[in-house]
């Protein structure tokens, strides 16, 4: 998209266009992510999680000629991967940091050697819906075509939200999260909610992927992720555990991510790459905000082990 032609009033259009279609993964991945860690576990696996959701989904696009497939696959690949983390994290002595850093390596070392065949051939895109219809500027319209799961994350937050505070299963995934003893002595199976937690993020953390390869940037390769879903689980303390946050702060990460080609798109090329270091920047400002050991990070569950 040339935003040229509207001069610096390009810049703001490309950032909010860049924000909608960035934060889409960052919005799955951290729903998923806020989910799994409100029953007590942490789930760094995503990075990897993301990155075969991506590549399944491509894959199943194209063999299928179907997207949509592509996104149910995407969701199930994470789901297993989501499985697999919280089945091994059930052990005894076993630390779900190291696990999911290790299932992070599995599901990104699985992606790269099945996804190799499907790095050429062409899948078939997701639909985008025109909102911008009622603009005469072609840069507008460009902006405003919006991908369905990016209203399918905007409607899944406030009823993430709305579950978690007004429903028993909501409930009892926020008594797991607090204090595993008090669930225990309730009769709440510890481990089998948080598996169908973890197994629900990873889910969701797939369907995040297969946005990455199937709208935007719309293609599969190697690099596709770029430490967006590790990047997803400082988003989730930054929304302090909650789904509507989460919103904000993906348009946040989202528009930062932006905020480089949008000035480029105006001559401003000096500093390109510090811009595009944006993300990164925020994420490692976010981490040193609330890393301070003084007091305890709030809405934090205080079952997660970053918190013990």
């Amino acid at each position: 998209m040339d935003h040229a032609s509207l001069g610096w009033w390009g810049v703001p259009l490309a950032v909010l266009a860049g924000a909608i279609r960035v934060s889409t993964p960052f919005l799955f991945v951290s729903l998923g992510e806020c989910l799994t860690e409100k029953s007590g576990r942490i789930n760094l696996g995503l990075e990897g999680t993301l990155v075969m959701g991506a590549m399944s989904g491509y894959a199943t696009a194209y063999l299928t000629g179907n997207p949509w497939a592509g996104v149910l696959v995407a969701g199930l690949a994470g789901s297993l991967l989501g499985t697999l983390h919280a089945m091994i994290c059930a052990l005894e002595r076993v630390n779900d940091i190291a696990v999911g850093i290790a299932l992070m390596l599995l599901g990104t070392g699985l992606a790269f050697f099945l996804g190799k065949p499907f790095i050429q051939p062409q899948a078939p895109q997701l639909p985008s819906i025109p909102f911008g219809w009622w603009s005469n500027s072609a840069q507008v319209r460009s902006a405003l075509d919006i991908n369905p799961l990016f209203l399918v994350g905007l409607a899944l937050a406030p009823l993430l939200l709305w579950g978690l505070r007004t429903t028993r299963w909501g409930m009892v995934l926020r008594i797991v999260g607090e204090s595993a003893e008090a669930a225990r002595a309730m009769g709440y199976p510890i481990n089998r909610v948080r598996l169908l937690a973890t197994a629900a993020g990873g889910f969701f953390a797939g369907v995040g992927g297969s946005f990455l390869s199937l709208s935007y940037p719309g293609s599969w390769n190697e690099r596709l992720s770029s430490g967006q879903g590790i990047t997803a689980v400082a988003l989730v303390i930054f929304a302090r555990w909650d789904p509507v946050l989460c919103v904000w702060a993906s348009l946040l990460f989202g528009g930062a991510g932006a905020l480089g080609p949008a000035l480029q798109s105006v001559g401003v090329t000096q500093g390109y790459h510090l811009f595009n270091a944006a993300p990164y920047v925020l994420t490692l400002a976010i981490m040193i905000a609330t890393s301070s050991s003084r007091h305890r990070l709030a809405g934090a569950p205080a079952e997660l082990s970053v918190t013990r």
